[in-house]
């Protein structure tokens, strides 16, 4: 009798996660300047360097709607997602008081990406159905200004993972989950295998507006529990959206020379728009995917950087894509200040 419980239950567990889609995918860098069409549209420059990543619609300004209409490429491995993502970069600050980007690097099992990041979109774990973004729709996570606990941390949103090997990721873990080696900020110490970020986005929707004035209120998290356990969604937002979470390796292994740290021992790596803290860390997103394989993508139970619905192609063809740059200043090397920041 037990043994057919137990088998029953597995084929069970094994029909759910059948039913889960998880969308795994490497992106790389289109660009890295000042420019942010949600923040600040129209501006150039914005307040602080982002590393952009996705279709080459991106620009100061971006169309409201269809923006896969715009674009003709992208940078994603999945060649129908003209989607643009993009977050703050990491600098180090050196004890003479210059600064210098940390690199990034593909996540372990995705190869060819230059810099960039790596992509999910996730179903719940019980198989429930999700409704995917439309054209027109954007949104924020987490707050650039904030310099201490709370916001979006209170959701497991936003954490950062030390690595103590060089191995860059793609260990099957859940970020953010593990209170044992993840934190809703920097590590105070040098990190030997360098340090990821994960980014998650709002799981639920109010069901009618595709953008907001802060483009955050048509979004929310979970009404309970923290973003990877797929709580319910508040009355406020009932629709179920896909999990979006955005996943960058920091390559800090060239900076953790002690003697280039700060004499009083404090961790030297600072966020683009002057966070020293990291939990001012946070990303931004215009849906840009064709017509409806997104949703498509999300019924068929996907996994990995492959789906039968989804067109792929290789790196070597998306790492042609680009944009000019629009904002002309240093960026790289060694800089006597952030851009756009006075400290």
């Amino acid at each position: 009798m037990f043994l057919k419980i137990f088998i029953i239950t597995r084929l069970l567990a094994q029909s759910i996660w059948a039913a889960q889609t998880v969308l795994r995918f490497g992106c790389s860098q289109i660009v890295v300047e000042r420019l942010d069409p949600l923040v600040n549209p129209g501006t150039n420059h914005s307040p602080h360097v982002h590393q952009v990543t996705g279709g080459n619609a991106f620009s100061a300004s971006v169309a409201s709607s269809d923006v896969f209409k715009i674009a003709n490429c992208t940078t994603c491995s999945f060649s129908e997602d003209l989607s643009n993502y993009w977050n703050a970069n990491l600098y180090f600050k050196a004890r003479n008081g210059t600064y210098k980007r940390v690199p990034q690097v593909p996540n372990r099992g995705l190869t060819g990406e230059v810099g960039g990041m790596t992509v999910y979109y996730t179903s719940p774990y019980d198989g429930s159905k999700v409704t995917a973004f439309k054209p027109g729709f954007q949104m924020l996570a987490g707050h650039a200004e904030q310099r201490v606990p709370g916001g979006v941390t209170q959701w497991n949103a936003i954490c950062f993972r030390c690595y103590n090997a060089k191995n860059f990721g793609g260990e099957n873990q859940a970020p953010c989950s593990d209170k044992t080696v993840d934190s809703v900020s920097l590590s105070t110490k040098a990190c030997p295998g360098g340090i990821c970020t994960n980014i998650r986005f709002p799981t639920c929707w109010d069901g009618v507006n595709w953008d907001s004035a802060d483009h955050l209120s048509h979004v929310s998290y979970p009404a309970s529990k923290a973003s990877e356990d797929n709580g319910p969604c508040p009355s406020t937002h009932p629709v179920k959206l896909p999990q979006l979470m955005f996943e960058v390796i920091w390559d800090t292994t060239s900076f953790n020379d002690k003697s280039l740290w700060p004499t009083d021992g404090s961790q030297p790596f600072v966020f683009s728009m002057g966070d020293n803290t990291g939990y001012g860390q946070h990303g931004d997103y215009i849906f840009g995917w064709k017509d409806n394989v997104l949703q498509k993508a999300m019924e068929v139970g996907c996994f990995g950087a492959s789906c039968s619905a989804l067109k792929t192609q290789s790196f070597s063809d998306a790492n042609k894509c680009a944009v000019p740059d629009e904002v002309k200043e240093p960026i790289d090397g060694w800089i006597s200040t952030l851009p756009g920041m006075s400290m």
